[in-house]
């Protein structure tokens, strides 16, 4: 019997409560083909892998030095043993989150270019407001800018910024950068994609259930058999080896008969993830689904699927607009949303939190969930209890 991805309900007061942006949504489904739960930030791997929790340090930070020197392992916040939802963190440390006026948060992400981006920035912004807060957002003009990244991380903490919240492009180009925050003082977060080991915290989703749910709802979809393809992001970011592996693992440990025949980086390109697919759908006539690391490579296959004609399934992940209206237009087939103005304004609250001395985990696990045709419409209002955080000052 394959294993079925972990699903709780969103009165559940473990679970990450699904969230989206907009009227955009999930819905409810324990069976992975259609609407989907909201997921658990777990996966079936042994979770004594994890990070191990440390002890308290400054910030409320349960590592003030950086989430990677537990143990004396390397971090991965899909593997964290003390990960916690927005709604259990309310639940430990009262739903009150402290400000204070004169606070200065500083945000560092990857291009604009990406809906994704432009979206978790509108978040951040929507969190400044309501907290009453100064935010610095900064962004590089294109995803591959790691100096850029590392260059405006080292103005916001030399600016007097009281926490970092950051994306970086890959796993070590902000390491020094962070590093130096940190003995400054400076909180530092780590939002999404590329992990910083260094970072107070981790806020984001479970990267490798990304990638187990998009290989659940294509095996439901194939009947658990075919030529399938996976478009890896950039090898050097987090979220593109952790989706990927997700991915290959679900094959893998519920002994489906679908048989991964390609595999290669288009970092995080649409023009470049069209040319790799059109060049797998002419050399592999069998190919019957693509899995993409984001939707915007997932929107360029689905270029090349139609101009071919083929009949391919295209799953991406992220949740941006375009995919929503590609999905309706019968376009696209599936992504799995990650909610990224909710995933900023859970980053927000988190950091406050900590710059206030609450005790928070080294990852903050935030929700997501499969969409396709069966759930696209739906009003996100009336399916994800999302709670706006109650600022004090």
């Amino acid at each position: 019997m394959k294993k079925k991805v972990l699903a709780v309900l969103l009165t559940a007061a473990m679970a990450v409560s699904l969230t989206a942006c907009g009227a955009n949504g999930g819905s409810n489904s324990k069976d992975g083909s259609g609407s989907s739960d909201t997921q658990t930030q777990e996966s079936d791997r042994d979770a004594s892998d994890g990070a191990e929790n440390s002890e308290e340090g400054e910030n409320g930070s349960e590592d003030s030095k950086g989430q990677g020197d537990a143990g004396g392992k390397e971090f991965n916040p899909d593997k964290a043993e003390d990960a916690m939802s927005i709604e259990e963190i309310r639940e430990k440390n009262g739903a009150e989150v402290p400000v204070e006026a004169d606070w200065k948060l500083g945000v560092v992400m990857k291009s604009l270019s990406n809906e994704f981006w432009r979206t978790l920035q509108e978040g951040y912004e929507a969190a400044a407001e309501d907290a009453g807060l100064t935010i610095d957002i900064q962004a590089t003009t294109d995803e591959s800018d790691e100096t850029g990244q590392q260059t405006m991380t080292e103005a916001l903490t030399t600016q007097g910024v009281d926490a970092l919240l950051m994306s970086p492009i890959s796993d070590s180009n902000l390491t020094s950068a962070v590093e130096s925050a940190n003995d400054a003082d400076v909180l530092t977060v780590n939002v999404n994609d590329g992990l910083i080991a260094e970072a107070n915290h981790y806020v984001g989703p479970n990267a490798y259930m990304n990638g187990q749910l998009a290989a659940e709802w294509i095996s439901n979809k194939l009947g658990d058999e075919g030529q399938v393809a996976i478009v890896v992001g950039m090898a050097k970011a987090f979220a593109a080896r952790e989706r990927t592996e997700g991915f290959k693992d679900w094959i893998a440990d519920n002994n489906s008969k679908m048989e991964i025949v390609a595999e290669q980086n288009a970092d995080w390109d649409r023009q470049k993830s069209k040319e790799l697919a059109n060049t797998w759908i002419t050399q592999y006539p069998e190919l019957k689904a693509i899995f993409c690391n984001n939707d915007d490579m997932a929107l360029g296959v689905v270029e090349a699927v139609e101009e071919s004609g083929s009949d391919i399934l295209v799953v991406g992940v992220d949740g941006i607009g375009e995919a929503y209206d590609s999905i309706r237009a019968g376009k696209l087939d599936a992504t799995v949303d990650s909610f990224p103005f909710y995933m900023a304004q859970v980053a927000v609250e988190c950091t406050l939190r900590s710059i206030a001395g609450q005790k928070l985990p080294s990852a903050v696990a935030t929700p997501q969930a499969l969409i396709d045709s069966e759930n696209v419409d739906k009003d996100a209002a009336e399916i994800i209890n999302w709670t706006a955080p109650a600022y004090t000052k």
